[in-house]
């Protein structure tokens, strides 16, 4: 009988597989790790802080002032470098900016985001829904949902993301972000028995210049993991992947660099 095995995708992670499966393999499979990146750091800030906050006025009970989430989001960047480290290069911001950054854009969204949604749930713990692929393989999905809304009477899943360049044009950019929701739709409906209907939606805030929010809606994230009649999904294609043992790489991948990857300088392809 051939031996059982179980392979965690946690949401986040789905959409860098299909980048670079050899990175994808270090850094989940492996568990190599690489220190924080600074602007990772705002991010991690920011989540936490508007997390808080939101979590607060979907409770329905004492809301807490922009103040006390941008403390909660300094917080969260102090006990990151504190627990993992953080690589501080000079083309990348020092501690003082990415705090300054991560307390403006939480305050940004506490004051002009937060307002317009009424959120169904907050940073929910998803049940991990597990997939048999066949062979004694099994694809097992992992995840906390950002945030799930109800529009015009259906179920919704919003994904906030921060970036230089996390809007363009008054809209949030949401290339590269559909595995991620897809994830987060089934997990969604897997952990709470409700449908998703409405359309998956990118919530980005800009972390430099006028610090621009804006949204974008995203369609089809779920049938890009199922798969349709004429196309297999990622959940497929990576059952393949890992049958085969075979990870791609991806030297022309905007992550293939020591920064981002912990197998670069072993990697035989990566352009050094």
């Amino acid at each position: 009988m051939a031996q059982q095995q179980d392979y965690r995708i946690r949401a986040s992670s789905f959409g860098e597989l299909f980048d670079c499966a050899l990175r994808w393999e270090a850094k989940y499979l492996r568990h190599r790790s690489l220190p924080n990146s600074p602007r990772a750091l705002i991010g991690t800030g920011v989540h936490a802080g508007t997390a808080v906050f939101d979590l607060a006025r979907a409770a329905g009970g004492s809301p807490i002032s922009a103040d006390d989430a941008a403390g909660v989001a300094l917080d969260a960047i102090t006990e990151r470098i504190k627990a993992e480290g953080v690589r501080w290069v000079q083309s990348e911001p020092d501690q003082k900016l990415v705090e300054t950054t991560a307390l403006r854009v939480t305050t940004v969204y506490c004051q002009s985001v937060s307002p317009l949604y009424e959120w169904e749930a907050v940073e929910l713990e998803t049940k991990p829904l597990a997939i048999d692929c066949g062979g004694g393989m099994t694809i097992t999905l992992t995840g906390t949902l950002d945030r799930a809304r109800i529009r015009a009477g259906s179920h919704g899943i919003t994904d906030l993301k921060t970036g230089r360049a996390a809007v363009a044009a008054g809209r949030a950019v949401t290339k590269k972000h559909r595995p991620q929701l897809g994830t987060y739709e089934l997990l969604y409906e897997h952990s709470t028995g409700n449908a998703i209907a409405a359309p998956g939606e990118i919530l980005g805030i800009n972390t430099s210049g006028s610090f621009a929010h804006g949204t974008a809606d995203v369609h089809g994230a779920k049938a890009l993991l199922t798969g349709t009649e004429e196309h297999p999904g990622l959940i497929e294609l990576a059952a393949a992947t890992f049958r085969t043992g075979l990870f791609h790489p991806n030297p022309q991948s905007t992550l293939c660099d020591a920064r981002y990857c912990p197998n670069y300088l072993r990697c035989p392809y990566s352009e050094k």
